[in-house]
């Protein structure tokens, strides 16, 4: 069942490389297809647009009231603790209607030990580099 009062919004750093952008563009598709009923946006803090007020304006001219904007960072840092409730605040004063929480970064999650762990072992499959 839809629910298009609900919303994700997906924010990173953004990346004047394409496929830094479009990894996050894939990424909100596997969660449009996950809960086909819920608005999932990206937005970018800087480089290109749409920034995260942006994101939040089309949140709301979507008619979304339930909003969660995912950093997509790794750690907590000055985007993830500064700019974007700062950003958040702003889109927020805009549309009052909005409810917006902030989701954590992706940080030390046990899931993402065991993506390393993948990655670790696929590199030392490898063949070395020739010298």
């Amino acid at each position: 069942m839809s629910d298009l009062s609900r919303a994700i919004v997906l924010v990173d750093h953004g990346s004047r490389r394409p496929e830094a952008n479009e990894q996050l563009e894939a990424l909100a598709g596997l969660l449009r297809a996950r809960e086909p009923g819920t608005l999932v946006l990206t937005a970018h803090l800087e480089i290109l647009p749409p920034d995260l007020v942006d994101a939040l304006g089309a949140c709301a001219r979507a008619g979304a009231h339930d909003v969660v904007v995912l950093p997509w960072f790794l750690a907590a840092g000055r985007h993830t603790r500064d700019d974007i409730p700062e950003r958040v605040a702003e889109g927020s004063a805009r549309h009052p209607e909005l409810r917006v929480r902030i989701g954590e970064p992706l940080g030390l999650h046990a899931k993402l030990i065991e993506v390393a762990w993948e990655r670790i072992a696929a590199a030392r499959a490898a063949a070395p580099p020739a010298r």
